[in-house]
Parts: C-alpha cells; sequence; structure tokens
C-alpha cells in the first residue's frame, strides 16, 4: 500500500511522543514540494498543541545562500529557552549544534506589509536582536541525511533554541562580524562574517511573507533565528556550548 501523508505525519508524531526515529524508506519520494512539507509542518503542531489559536512567536528562517530557496519553520515553545540553559531531559539524539543571531519584530506584520518588503525595509521591523544557538536533531532514522522535504517538514532538523539577552538591533557590518563557539573542553572555533547569507536580516522579506500568507498577522515580540555561522558542530553530552558574538552578546547550554 503506498505510504500517505497521513501516514507521514503519523510517523513523525510518533517519533516525537516516543523518542524512536521514523523510518524514511516509506515516504522517501512522497513530498514533492515545499508547500507539502510546510502543510505537515502544520499538522503536526496543530495535533500537538503547540500554538493554539495563537500565531507562532518563534521561528527559524534560512537557506544555504541568497539564492538558495528559503525555508521557515515555526517552533515548539517548549523548546526555546533562555540562556543559559540546560538540557536536562530534552531529546538531542544527534547533537548537532549552530551559532546564530536571532531578530525580534518592533511592530505588527501583516500580508499587505509584508509585500512590500525587500532587506533594508524589513531590517526597518527589528527592535532588537540576540545571540542564539539552536541545537539540531532529527526525527527520521537516516537523520541528517534525510531527503530534503523530509527534513523540511520535520521543522528543518530542529531539537530546540537557546536565546541569549536581547539589545537593541543595529545594521552591522556582518561581513567582518566575529563568533566564537567553544564546546565542552575543544578549542575555541572563530568564525568571520561567515552568515551564509552576508547579513542575517536577508531572511526576513521571504520568512514574513511565509508567516502572513494564509492571512495570519505576526505580531511585535516574534522572533526569528536566522542561520548558521558555523555549519552544523557536534556537542557531547555534558558539554557546555557557549557562542559569543562581538558587539552582541553570548548565550550557552549545558548538554
Amino acid at each position: 500500500m503506498p505510504a500517505t501523508t497521513d501516514a507521514l505525519i503519523d510517523a513523525l508524531l510518533a517519533a516525537r511522543r516516543d523518542r524512536i526515529p521514523a523510518a524514511v524508506a516509506p515516504f522517501a519520494q512522497l513530498l514533492r514540494t515545499a508547500d507539502d512539507a510546510y502543510l505537515v509542518q502544520a499538522a503536526v503542531a496543530n495535533e500537538l498543541g503547540w500554538h493554539g489559536d495563537a500565531p507562532p512567536r518563534h521561528w527559524k528562517s534560512g537557506g544555504a545562500s541568497r539564492t538558495a530557496t528559503m525555508g521557515h519553520s515555526a517552533l515548539p515553545p517548549a523548546g526555546v529557552w533562555s540562556s543559559p540553559a540546560q538540557l536536562n531531559s530534552w531529546p538531542f539524539r544527534l547533537g548537532g549544534i549552530e551559532a546564530e543571531i536571532a531578530l525580534r519584530l518592533g511592530q505588527d506584520v501583516d500580508a499587505a506589509l509584508a509585500a512590500t518588503l525587500d532587506m533594508d525595509r524589513a531590517s526597518g521591523l527589528i527592535d532588537a536582536m540576540a545571540v542564539s544557538i539552536e541545537l539540531v536533531d532529527s526525527r527520521w532514522d537516516e537523520g541528517f541525511a534525510a531527503p530534503a522535504f523530509l527534513r523540511l517538514a520535520d521543522l528543518q532538523s530542529h531539537g530546540a533554541l537557546v536565546l541569549g539577552d536581547w539589545v537593541p538591533y543595529e545594521r552591522r557590518d556582518w561581513l567582518a562580524q566575529r563568533c566564537e563557539v567553544t564546546i565542552g573542553g575543544q578549542p575555541p572555533r572563530t568564525y568571520v562574517g561567515t552568515h551564509t547569507c552576508a547579513d542575517p536580516a536577508w531572511v526576513l522579506p521571504d520568512w514574513l511573507r511565509h508567516a502572513t500568507q494564509d492571512g495570519q498577522v505576526v505580531p511585535a515580540g516574534t522572533v526569528v533565528t536566522t542561520g548558521t555561522w558555523c555549519g552544523l558542530l557536534t556537542g557531547q553530552a555534558g558539554a557546555l556550548v557557549t557562542v559569543v558574538f562581538d558587539g552582541v552578546g553570548s548565550a550557552s547550554i549545558a548538554l
């Protein structure tokens, strides 16, 4: 019997509830477009009651480059924590770590406004920024090697999000921005100007059009984390992960 979208949704729900990865094989060719994956995202979120009747307040957005298609995922609020954070019993099978900058909206955005935005105009809607650490994980048995649309359906392999202190947003020379990541006893790793889109604000227009496409208003205070500066690193149980962006701040989590 061919796999169905309902069966895929059930597989992701079971993987989250039972903490056992779902098999990729039955669903590898099922999703044909990003819109198919977004419908799965929404169905899982609805079934688990992540957002209720309110619009999501935390998102992840990003892409491999400015020419790549952006991906967007509304994040489960139980997995968004303030720094310093503790992993405790939160599921974290694959140990992925990304150092990011999160941005916070300073005003409501509806579909009409979103349609007019370029990066510069969207930047003017941001009131604050913070260092963030995304924990990257997967509900699929093939992990990060799962097909792209299955990873998108699984919130782009999102695990959890740690947010540092908020500071006023400013347009910086992001190509000169220095980021340092320390994981446990490993030597610090330093990255300069390595955001995949060269500026975290690049994701804003596409994200806001996506988030408002069904008539929802994205309220002031909504947060989006904007993509990795360090690629995908790995942290082991017991390690303290610390991320510092010069001139912006820091965030940490004990795994």
